[in-house]
Order: C-alpha cells, then sequence, then structure tokens
C-alpha cells in the first residue's frame, strides 16, 4: 500500500505499552507518521497492508523475539531500515542484532536525543540505499544531460530554463571538475533556433598567447610566415550557433581589449585584414577562478567582466551537493558496469559514509575517476573503502560553519582526526604532522 502520509511512517514493536507510547509521541512531535505494536504477529500483519520505512523493536518479547521480527523483516521487506532496542550491557544480543540485519542499536535507557539522532540517522541510510539512477533518467531536468535532485542543482536548471530561450551572454561559473561544459552544451542545445547548428569549446589556457588572435578571429593568406591560405576562426565556425569559451580568466590581457569589442559591435577582422565580418554567435564563458578579484588585481578588464556577467549561472561544489554524491557514485558505476560486462555494485553503509564526508577537491570529475577505477580494480559485487585512496579512508568530514574561530577550528580537526583513527595517536600523528607533545598538549 503506498505511502498517504507525506512523511516517513516508523513501526514501533515493543510489548511494553508505555514504552510504545512514549516514543510514538516524541517521534510523532519529530515529524514522524507512528504504528505501534505490542507483538510479532501483530507487527507483521501491519507490515503486510502498510508501507514502513522504519521498523523499531525491542529485543526481548513473549512468544517471539526481536531477532526473529529482524530476520523476517530482512526477507521480505528489505528497503526498511530497523533499530533494535536492548537493555543496557546486553552487547552480545545488540551483535546479533546487527548480524541479522539491524542498522542501529539504542541501549536503553535512552534519552528522547538519542532515539531521534538513531531514527534520523537510519531513515537517512534507508533513502541513501534507495537512490537508484535508473529511476531519476526520466526526471525532467535530466534532458540538460545532468544528473541531481539537490535543491542547488534545482537552482541551477532553473536558470538554465531561462537563459535558454534568448541570446543573453552566459558566465558560469564553478570550482574545476563541476561540470560547466555540461551546462554550456545544456543552454546550447535546447535553443530552439542555435541548437541545430555548431557548440564550438575553446579550451583557453590551451592555446599559446601567440596564437590566440589567429585561433579567435581567424587570418587571410600571407597575414604572416606560415599563413598558406585563409583560414576562419572559432568565431566564424560557431556562426549561428554558440561559443564557448572555457576558462576565459586565461584569455591574454592584450586580447581582452579585442574580444570586448567583438561582444560589442559583433563583428571580427581576420589576423592580416581590415574589413570587418558580422558575426552572429551565442557568447558562453566559463571559469573557475574569481573574476572579480582578478578584476581588483589588475589581472581582468572590469569592462569585459561586465561584458560577460550578463547572466550568472554558478555551479555548486560536489561537497554541497548532499545524496547527489550517491546518486552520481550509483551512476557511474551503472556505467561503467555495463562498460566492463559487470553486474552494477552496491555500497557498503562505511563507502557511502565515505563518499559522503570527503570535501571533493576534484568534483564530479574526481568522483567519476574513482568509480572507474574502482569497478575495474575490484572483482567484488560490492564496493567498500577498501576501494578507496588513502586520502578517503582518512578524512574528517566537511564543515561548513563559519563562526568558529581559528583556535576553535583547530582544535575540533584535532579531536576529529584523533576520533577518526580510532584514538591512534601515530597515525593521528602522520596526518596531522606534529610532534607527540603538541597533539598531546592540544588534547588537553
Amino acid at each position: 500500500m503506498p505511502n498517504q502520509y507525506n512523511k516517513e511512517v516508523i513501526l514501533i514493536v515493543d510489548d511494553n505499552i508505555i514504552t510504545c507510547e512514549v516514543i510514538q509521541r516524541n517521534l510523532e512531535m519529530a515529524g514522524f507518521h507512528v504504528f505501534t505494536s505490542n507483538s510479532v504477529n501483530d507487527a507483521i500483519e501491519i507490515l503486510s497492508r502498510q508501507d514502513i520505512d522504519l521498523l523499531i523493536t525491542d529485543y526481548k518479547m513473549p512468544k517471539h523475539s526481536g531477532l526473529e521480527l529482524i530476520k523476517y523483516v530482512r526477507d521480505h521487506f528489505q528497503d526498511i531500515s530497523i533499530i533494535m532496542l536492548t537493555g543496557y550491557g546486553s552487547i552480545n544480543s545488540a551483535v546479533l542484532a546487527i548480524k541479522e540485519g539491524a542498522d542501529e542499536y539504542i541501549t536503553k535507557p535512552f534519552t528522547d536525543k538519542e532515539l531521534l539522532d538513531g531514527v534520523k540517522k537510519s531513515i537517512q541510510k534507508q533513502k541513501e540505499k534507495k537512490i537508484d539512477p535508473e529511476t531519476l533518467y526520466n526526471d525532467p531536468w535530466t534532458r540538460f544531460g545532468i544528473l541531481g535532485q539537490s535543491q542547488n542543482m534545482i537552482d541551477v536548471y532553473s536558470k538554465i530554463e531561462k537563459v535558454c530561450k534568448n541570446d543573453a551572454i552566459v558566465l558560469i561559473t564553478g570550482e574545476s571538475g563541476t561540470g560547466k561544459e555540461l551546462v554550456a552544451r545544456a543552454i546550447h542545445y535546447n535553443h530552439k533556433t542555435r541548437s541545430i547548428y555548431p557548440f564550438i569549446p575553446v579550451n583557453c589556457p590551451g592555446i599559446p598567447a601567440s596564437l590566440f588572435e589567429t585561433e579567435l578571429f581567424g587570418h587571410v593568406k600571407g597575414a604572416f610566415t606560415g599563413a598558406v591560405q585563409n583560414r576562419k576562426g572559432f568565431f566564424q565556425a560557431a556562426e549561428k550557433g554558440c561559443l564557448f569559451l572555457d576558462e576565459i580568466s586565461e584569455l591574454p590581457f592584450e586580447l581582452q581589449a579585442k574580444l570586448l569589442r567583438v561582444l560589442q559591435e559583433k563583428e571580427i577582422s581576420k589576423v592580416g585584414e581590415t574589413q570587418e565580418i558580422k558575426i552572429d554567435a551565442r557568447i558562453i564563458a566559463a571559469t573557475n577562478k574569481d573574476l572579480a578579484d582578478l578584476v581588483d588585481k589588475s589581472l581582468f578588464r572590469q569592462d569585459l567582466f561586465f561584458r560577460l556577467n550578463v547572466i550568472n549561472i554558478d555551479i555548486p561544489p560536489l561537497r554541497n551537493r548532499g545524496n547527489d554524491i550517491i546518486l552520481l557514485a550509483k551512476h557511474f558505476a551503472l556505467k561503467y558496469g555495463k562498460e566492463l560486462g559487470k553486474k552494477e555494485p552496491t555500497f557498503t553503509d562505511k563507502a557511502i559514509s565515505s563518499l559522503k564526508n570527503y570535501s571533493w577537491p576534484g568534483n564530479v570529475r574526481e568522483l567519476e575517476n574513482l568509480i572507474h577505477r574502482g569497478m575495474v580494480m575490484n572483482d567484488k559485487d560490492h564496493i567498500d573503502t577498501v576501494n578507496f585512496p588513502d586520502t578517503m579512508k582518512f578524512n574528517i568530514p566537511y564543515d561548513k560553519r563559519l563562526n568558529l574561530s581559528l583556535e576553535e577550528m583547530s582544535k575540533k580537526y584535532v579531536r576529529d582526526v584523533v576520533e577518526m583513527t580510532g584514538g591512534n595517536k601515530a597515525k593521528a600523528l602522520e596526518i596531522l604532522k606534529i610532534d607527540r607533545k603538541t597533539l598531546l598538549k592540544k588534547l588537553k
């Protein structure tokens, strides 16, 4: 039966009626829809008629135990997350519960916060496991050739939707590997008239400064030694289509004035020729640098910056895209699985946690390379942290808080490193690059 509540549904199973009522009240106040049951048989009957996202079950109950219920759920309802409630000190029962398929266990007595934290953690794990890129390819935004459902990516799609209906100059900003050219292509290929004409990408850093002018504007025969025939430049090649100037910040300063004139007058002159040629090409530029900062440092013309920055689309870094990281990882696993003739692997909880906690300096490009390498080198049917480089096995969750002082952030980082290494001070010293005396001082 479909979930008609538009919120996560939780089933609590405990033979103690008061315990059920207390947990139910706390979770309903937190925004969940809650069912309760005082026996395993009754719980199974509820499971048969109602979609459940999370099961919270006590360990000791008359007739049938919580462990038996966990076994039943894992055999019949793979997508349900499970939390086992167990008495204080009953570590053996907790271990058994995890072995049988429980995602978390909480020891009694527990606080409201401990319960809510455990529930939120289990619900989040369930959402991540359910992410299936195959079901998202029909998402209305996938026509842009980009995968992602986070709110900041939906904001990007909204801007693409607007600018692909006109010819405004667009400046795409974002870190290296975020997909700036993908966004540029989405704008071009969804334009009602220009999409049938060429999309010409120009990698500005890849062109020697001495050849930039002839590459952009073209040249005539005899314009310089080696110019044995007339040649069109990128602007003419992109006629009626789109010219994509990638890493525009690398455009030589002396050429910036000429580009500005082209954008204003919509005409060019080839090297070696004075005659002006009208051009009709949409301009999209991209950069991974802060152009406003380059303007302040006199490394980029202010007037050209203003001309390019008519519409700005800023692509968020991967570390700020939440569950998109898992969606993209599964997409790449599916993609390379098909290429290599391998079954699509599952991701362990540790792998998912590591993927989400990593800072991704190389963004989507780095993620794709990681999954590709893992698919080639891995012979198992799952991907675990053993398939990741050491920089990912030992990494600190990215913290976006900007209200901490440098000293507070330093203390937090040291604590996180020690916790991450399981209290192994030798490993912590290796990561922190400090001596033992300094570490002990900071820990105090």
